[in-house]
């Protein structure tokens, strides 16, 4: 029988390769995640990140070395989905369906669903049994979604893009529940989202993926300590860029922000205002290419 502590990595990835015809997907894509941790895999569109989870949960064949929860994911599929849950974007519940058969067909396939924890999240919901998802509004169908996530004890849990097309108020109701009421430290989640400013509050570790390799894969307190932005004087400018900032913006009336790698703070706060990054911008800034 395969177990991991909590202390131990719930994923470990080896020269991940994938290629799509003429497109590579991963190459030679390595990585370790730990357990009991809130990981964002960010990339843009093409980048591979979408690739990456599906080899992760044996969806598609790839070459390297591979363990997630200690199972290898094309040979030993069956066993570690039992211990996995995998939610795309909540446009992919039918619109047929009812309430009461989402509930029915999750319980039916995943084996560590508890049906009584279901319907005590959705007592507290308007969402009525009979109901079909065409009939709910975007605030509803995150409220089954929710309860049909945190009903399942998974060990992992996958998130594709979970809150694709809902409006802003929604997309940071479902994270702030998914932190309060489903993540423990025995749980490990990843994401992947293009909305990188919503999930930067709850994310314990973050990984940038571009062109099919990791070109950023920190703790996010590693990463508020490593990057500074600087928003530098205008007679400022040309002493700042001795210091090779990793990118650079212009403000009006002359400001210029400046993100730096490795610089420390104090050597940067005679230039201007010092600040940790956003991760938007420390993702737009590595996703340019000049950087890695």
């Amino acid at each position: 029988m395969n177990t991991v502590a909590n202390a131990e990595q719930v994923v470990v990835a080896r020269n991940l390769r994938k290629a799509y015809r003429t497109t590579v997907a991963l190459d030679n894509t390595t990585f370790d995640i730990a357990g009991g941790r809130i990981i964002g895999l960010i990339g843009p569109n093409g980048a591979g990140k979408t690739t990456a989870l599906k080899a992760m949960l044996g969806l598609t064949p790839f070459d390297g070395e591979l363990k997630v929860l200690g199972y290898d994911p094309r040979t030993q599929r069956d066993e570690l989905m039992n211990e996995v849950c995998f939610i795309a974007d909540v446009a992919v519940l039918p619109r047929w369906i009812r309430v009461k058969e989402a509930i029915d067909f999750v319980a039916g396939v995943h084996p560590r669903f508890d049906r009584a924890r279901c319907e005590r999240f959705l007592a507290n919901t308007q969402l009525k049994p009979r109901q079909r998802v065409r009939e709910l509004s975007k605030g509803m169908i995150v409220q089954l979604h929710l309860a049909l996530v945190m009903a399942i004890d998974a060990k992992l849990l996958v998130l594709d893009e979970p809150t694709l097309g809902l409006d802003i108020l929604y997309r940071k109701q479902f994270y702030q529940r998914l932190l309060e009421d489903y993540f423990d430290e025995q749980k490990t989640i990843i994401i992947t989202t293009h909305q990188v400013e919503e999930v930067e509050h709850i994310l314990t570790d973050v990984m940038f993926i571009r062109a099919g390799k990791i070109v950023l894969d920190a703790p996010m307190d590693a990463v508020g300590e490593r990057f500074v932005e600087v928003l530098v004087n205008a007679d400022q400018a040309d002493n700042a860029r001795a210091l090779a900032p990793i990118d650079e913006r212009a403000l009006p009336f002359g400001k210029t922000v400046m993100l730096f790698d490795g610089v420390p703070q104090a050597g940067l706060a005679g230039f201007g205002e010092t600040r940790t990054p956003g991760l938007a911008d420390l993702f737009v800034a590595t996703m340019k290419g000049t950087y890695a």
